[in-house]
């Protein structure tokens, strides 16, 4: 990639960070799951967020360069204050910041991104870059929004949505590990108001999601897991349970979304109105 630093892979934890409010709450949180995972956090900032051709013909890339420099400095200090950081990587890239996260994606665990960063339009609930890597990104994305608990002991629950969609298997899993990381129980919501009219195809889903908690609660035992199967809709459902939630985890896509559509519309609906932090599963 042009302008890739070649001090770092992107690999572990990849967190977007551009100096913003949300940028430094997404940095925390970026920390805190590197360290629960016992992983390697990589700190990107994409200098170059105007035109190539602008910037070049007005002479300024090296300044802007030079400010992204600054930016990306001021974010690792940040992110070594806090406590137990572990090894962090800084990345600093050209080109646009959703275009590079999305690439480095396909390499990391996990990653991490704030609601919104410092272009963002006044009253807007999700940031451009935001959407995109919620939508594109490779595997897991967490969105931090709202308020959130760093993992560790605490009653508050991870929550996931799952209705049967191939998404709905990794967003399972990602919950579980997640759950498990924090030291906290599992809140699992199958809605079925937007389920098939007939009782088979409800049946269907509620078999799907009962084999699939089944199974996860094997391979994570110390899980304990609540089980919640709804008439109500998933966005009502989901945005009820995730109030005093400290994660909400759901599939890019579930089984009413239209074909080519990389994020369903209750995803969507969820990342703009969620009271807590948003974990997005693609299946890889």
């Amino acid at each position: 990639m042009s302008g890739q630093s070649d001090e770092s892979r992107p690999a572990g934890i990849l967190v977007g960070y551009d100096g913003s409010p949300c940028s430094d709450e997404a940095l925390a949180r970026a920390v805190r799951e590197a360290r629960g995972r016992r992983s390697v956090l990589t700190a990107c900032q994409a200098w170059q967020q105007g035109d190539r051709a602008a910037l070049m013909a007005a002479g300024a890339p090296d300044l802007a360069r030079q400010g992204g420099e600054r930016v990306l400095a001021r974010g690792i200090r940040r992110a070594q204050a806090l406590p137990g950081p572990g090894e962090i990587r800084p990345l600093l890239t050209a080109g646009p910041a959703a275009a590079a996260l999305c690439e480095l994606s396909a390499s990391a665990q996990l990653v991490v991104i704030g609601s919104r960063g410092l272009g963002g339009l006044p009253g807007l609930l999700l940031g451009s870059v935001s959407s995109q890597v919620a939508a594109h990104a490779a595997g897991r994305v967490v969105v931090v929004r709202g308020h959130w608990r760093g993992p560790g002991p605490g009653q508050q629950p991870v929550v996931v949505g799952s209705e049967g969609s191939a998404g709905s298997a990794a967003a399972v899993a990602f919950a579980f590990e997640a759950a498990a990381l924090r030291k906290t129980w599992l809140l699992a919501v199958c809605a079925l108001a937007d389920a098939p009219g007939d009782l088979g195809g409800r049946d269907q889903i509620e078999n799907h999601f009962g084999h699939l908690l089944s199974r996860a609660e094997k391979e994570h035992p110390e899980v304990a897991v609540r089980r919640n199967v709804t008439d109500s809709s998933a966005r009502a459902a989901l945005l009820t349970a995730a109030h005093d939630a400290q994660m909400l985890v759901v599939g890019a896509r579930g089984l009413g979304g239209l074909r080519g559509m990389l994020l369903g519309s209750v995803s969507q609906v969820l990342l703009q109105h969620a009271p807590c932090p948003v974990g997005v599963a693609h299946p890889r």
